[in-house]
């Protein structure tokens, strides 16, 4: 079973996101925050990172540098979901290891595609 994360600082995005993808089988854990999220990372060793852009103690950028860079969780696809949609904010995601980037607000059909898409291309 495919293990997904699911960061963001808002309640309501982490609940919108867990009903679009938990009927497809993965096992799904949610953070509330950065610091959560790393820590989650290396307890949880997700497939795939859902994670948002700005929160309240660590941005997006630098978790997912973080991630990178650990081997422990440095296999995890990172998939930025965030309001910023300007092409220098996905250029930042790309340079701090982004592996992909949803725009927030987001098409459930199109997010659980492309989570399907990217986990099965992990294989």
């Amino acid at each position: 079973m495919k293990k997904v994360l699911i960061v963001d600082d808002e309640i309501s995005i982490r609940s919108l996101v867990r009903e679009c993808l938990q009927s497809d089988g993965y096992e799904l854990r949610e953070a509330e925050n950065g610091t959560e999220a790393l820590k989650a990372a290396r307890e949880f060793k997700p497939d795939l990172i859902l994670l948002d852009l700005m929160m309240p103690d660590l941005w997006g950028y630098d978790v997912c540098a973080q991630i990178k860079k650990d081997p422990e969780t440095s296999r995890a696809i990172v998939v930025f979901l965030t309001a910023r949609s300007s092409r220098p904010s996905q250029k930042m995601g790309d340079l701090s290891g982004g592996d992909d980037y949803i725009v927030k607000p987001f098409n459930p059909l199109e997010l659980r595609e492309k989570v399907l898409k990217l986990l099965k291309a992990d294989r």
